[in-house]
């Protein structure tokens, strides 16, 4: 068996961060490590990967250096090592957005207004060819994740329901989100954007858990910011940042708005079934008293016009997420295999 234990220390050794103290840090719903380290007055913060568990670094490495090069706040990378799946990298602090606003409410609309600059500011640079295409089919998968985990508790898959909501939905991805023109990070929201006011412009934003970005949709991660699962953004903000991102880049109102109701559909429905897996098949049951913020956030969103295909179906297949639902998903907590 692998131990990660000497092979983290052999790294920060390598890294001469040899002596460091070191905490754990929160993680996310991936299966990466974070450790906080302090030598001599400066931190850092140590990334465990295991690619044993399905982790790679590189694309996280890729992506962090392409924001740095174009003006925003990814972590600097201080040390790697690809091949066991490490990484040492700036440590941007504490000051999450999530934070922030319970701490100092004022400073939600400014944080938001932030947010949205620093999209705008990353929209204008083309992205790396390399990046994977978020296409209406990959969307059209991702939003069906709803249908195995959410309605079929990890068992149902390709039943009439989904097959009848992934007809429906296809032309409507295809005719309103075939964009894939911009760099998406695709977890951009409060719990993953630190506040560094020391700094100017869009690198105020410092930027975290991007490792898995592709080109798509220009709204996708507004939409991600702005409907966020973790907390109620208000709806005055949401409108102004809409607006503000749109004024800004010389997007045509209707098309964007429409597309940023079918992306928030897509999303809600992805979200919907990642929260079911992670807590069948990772075992972490927090994730399901998330999912009656997302519920209301895809109901809200089916109501423009361009769903009105899909929307009775969804609503007729997918059960609101009662406390009987929620609760018959965690006491089936971790009780699905891996593959």
């Amino acid at each position: 068996m692998i131990d990660r234990n000497k092979l983290a220390d052999e790294f920060i050794a390598r890294a001469t961060w040899s002596g460091a103290n070191r905490k754990p840090l929160a993680g996310d719903a991936s299966n990466r490590r974070y450790e906080r380290l302090h030598l001599h007055g400066k931190s850092a913060v140590l990334m465990d990967a295991p690619h044993e568990k399905g982790e790679d670094v590189r694309p996280f490495i890729q992506i962090a250096r392409f924001l740095c090069d174009h003006g925003l706040s990814a972590p600097q990378i201080l040390a790697e090592d690809p091949a066991n799946g490490f990484l040492l990298l700036e440590d941007l602090g504490d000051d999450l957005f999530a934070r922030v606003i319970p701490r100092d409410p004022a400073m939600e609309r400014p944080l938001y207004e932030a947010a949205t600059d620093a999209l705008i500011h990353l929209h204008r640079v083309k992205p790396p060819e390399a990046l994977a295409l978020y296409s209406p089919a990959v969307m059209l998968d991702m939003a069906s994740l709803a249908w195995r985990w959410y309605l079929g508790g990890g068992l149902a898959a390709n039943d009439d329901a989904e097959q009848a909501f992934r007809a429906a939905f296809a032309p409507i991805l295809a005719q309103h989100c075939n964009d894939a023109s911009v760099l998406i990070q695709r977890d951009y929201h409060a719990e993953n954007l630190i506040w560094l006011p020391e700094r100017n412009g869009p690198a105020r934003v410092g930027l975290l858990d991007f490792q898995d970005a592709m080109a798509g949709h220009p709204a996708y991660d507004l939409v991600s910011v702005l409907q966020d699962a973790r907390r109620d953004v208000p709806p005055s903000i949401e409108e102004e940042m809409i607006a503000r991102y749109v004024s800004a880049t010389g997007q045509d109102d209707t098309a964007f708005r429409t597309a940023y109701a079918v992306l928030g559909v897509q999303r809600n429905l992805r979200i919907l079934g990642v929260f079911g897996r992670l807590c069948l098949m990772g075992g972490k049951p927090h994730y399901i008293d998330l999912i009656p913020r997302v519920w209301g956030l895809l109901l809200r969103d089916l109501e423009h016009p361009a769903l009105f295909p899909v929307a009775t179906l969804i609503r007729d297949a997918l059960p609101a997420p009662t406390s009987k639902i929620l609760k018959g998903l965690k006491d089936r907590c971790a009780t699905i295999p891996k593959p």
